[in-house]
């Protein structure tokens, strides 16, 4: 290894150890204990992301230590009094929440990538999803996060050409009876609030680590 090389790593391990993390600084204030998670809004053009986004949010977010108002029927129940939309759910005042609803912190989140692009050896899934925890009581925002994930949802590469148009086409027909998105969902979700450096903090139902 040349001295030059040797003194890039260098740099470069300095600035990721030195990069900063999150400033937990407001979370630490108000210490949530429950959460409510509104349907997101939907930025991408797949209509039914918002309500598969929901089904994989909620067991990630309990393992993290928190309890989770049941999503599907806080969505349905907001539906009932008048408000149809995820839009118009955001928009609801948070001293209605806390006097209805009584969670410590909403979670607001908005899908901005979820599909499949086809193109002509491939298929890409990509899901994007950015969150906002904010606290009830105060209306000051705790937590937020961006993430992306993507996988190529064709299958090994390997082959002659046409095997390989084949199996894109396969995958597009199987794609159009399944939603790829959902395992990139789950992943996505689990690798946000993992997060070591700026990912959700453990609740107060954490398990707590074993002792030695």
């Amino acid at each position: 290894m040349t001295k030059a090389l040797f003194v890039i790593m260098v740099a470069l391990a300095s600035a990721c150890a030195s990069s900063p993390g999150y400033d937990y600084t407001a979370f630490r204030q108000h210490e949530p204990v429950s959460i409510l998670v509104l349907p997101p809004l939907n930025g991408s053009p797949e209509v039914q992301a918002p309500g598969a986004w929901l089904s994989t949010v909620s067991r990630p977010l309990a393992e993290r230590g928190y309890y989770v108002f049941p999503v599907h029927v806080v969505a349905a129940y907001m539906r009932d009094n008048g408000l149809p939309t995820a839009g118009e759910m955001h928009a609801v005042a948070m001293r209605r929440i806390d006097e209805i609803l009584g969670a410590d912190a909403v979670l607001y989140a908005q899908i901005e990538d979820w599909g499949s692009t086809y193109f002509v050896l491939t298929t890409q899934v990509k899901v994007t999803v950015t969150f906002r925890l904010v606290h009830v009581k105060s209306g000051e925002l705790l937590w937020e996060g961006r993430v992306s994930r993507t996988a190529d949802n064709t299958g090994g590469n390997n082959g002659s050409l046409l095997s390989l148009v084949i199996a894109a086409a396969a995958t597009q027909v199987a794609n159009t009876l399944s939603d790829p998105s959902m395992p990139l969902s789950r992943q996505l979700n689990r690798d946000i609030f993992y997060n070591r450096r700026r990912g959700l903090p453990p609740g107060p139902y954490a398990p707590q680590p074993s002792s030695p």
